[in-house]
């Protein structure tokens, strides 16, 4: 499909060498399509990586969506050259009155501390309840999934004596829904986090709804507001080598991280990572977009409430 992207974004050359159709604004402009508005609220360190992951993922459907990139006020990223961030990237306040047809919040490095305790934690409960009457869909990832679920339902989240690290099989609860549409009975999703929330909390609130679980890594998937909102505490956006830079990083420095687990080729980490997870990541973000965003979405953007 094509994508509109910001002009000179790096994801551009990576994913067009994948053979993935992109176009810069410059060219989507003389086609008179209304594409689908999607905002990615960037919270990981190296964030080209993270673009270009999210990208990857959402090039997967025969839609045209324009890619915009927010940013926080409140917190300077430091693994990011500014030049990036002042090209690509702009502020909530200065998006606050737009509205979007989906939105991706991805996970933060802050996972071990209090939601309350974090630096930027008053702004992105801000973004949380804008995106409410804002969005179509909004697809929360990882901390953010446990940041969206806690601020929004108050939904604890539980420490771990071991960070969960690798790739889990997942299990769909109701495979009717679209979201699922095409999945297999099982399905792989990587982990990388110390914390996790469990299914008890999940069915005690009526206005949540279990998607997926594994009977290791515990709660995966939460539906709330018939699709208007998504959770998941795993990363499918995750590339082939992202758990093997992160185990390499940590090795040797924190004691709470162990090889990552159905990951390594013969479990041996001086072989390359066996990818299990990617075609059910593609299809997941396609049913996303489809019957999620598309479906439901109004033409004129400005009905959305």
């Amino acid at each position: 499909m094509p994508l509109r992207l910001p002009d000179r974004l790096p994801a551009i050359d990576i994913l067009k060498n994948e053979n993935i159709f992109v176009m810069d604004n410059s060219r989507a402009t003389t086609q008179d399509i209304r594409p689908l508005k999607i905002v990615i609220l960037n919270l990981m360190p190296l964030k080209i990586t993270t673009e270009t992951d999210l990208v990857r993922l959402l090039s997967n459907t025969p839609l045209q969506m324009e890619i915009n990139f927010m940013k926080l006020k409140s917190h300077t990223p430091k693994n990011t050259p500014i030049e990036h961030m002042m090209m690509f990237y702009r502020d909530f306040e200065s998006m606050r009155n737009e509205k979007f047809d989906g939105m991706i919040i991805t996970g933060a490095p802050v996972e071990t501390m209090d939601f309350e305790d974090v630096t930027y934690w008053d702004e992105i409960t801000d973004i949380f309840a804008w995106a409410k009457t804002h969005v179509t869909s909004t697809l929360y990832i990882c901390w953010a999934a446990q940041a969206g679920l806690y601020y929004h339902y108050g939904v604890p989240k539980y420490p771990l004596e071991k960070k969960m690290f690798g790739i889990f099989p997942q299990t769909p609860v109701d495979t009717k829904l679209p979201i699922f549409r095409g999945f297999d009975d099982v399905f792989m999703m990587p982990h990388s986090r110390h914390t996790e929330i469990h299914r008890e909390d999940i069915l005690a609130n009526p206005e949540l709804t279990l998607l997926a679980e594994s009977p290791e890594s515990g709660v995966s998937m939460v539906m709330a507001r018939g699709g208007r909102e998504f959770y998941i505490t795993g990363h499918l956006e995750y590339a082939p080598n992202t758990l093997d830079n992160e185990y390499k990083r940590d090795r040797g420095i924190r004691d709470d991280v162990d090889m990552p687990k159905n990951y390594y080729r013969d479990d041996n980490p001086d072989n390359a990572p066996v990818v299990t997870w990617r075609a059910h990541a593609n299809l997941l973000y396609n049913n996303w977009i489809n019957y999620y965003v598309y479906q439901e979405t109004p033409y004129n953007i400005d009905e959305i409430k």
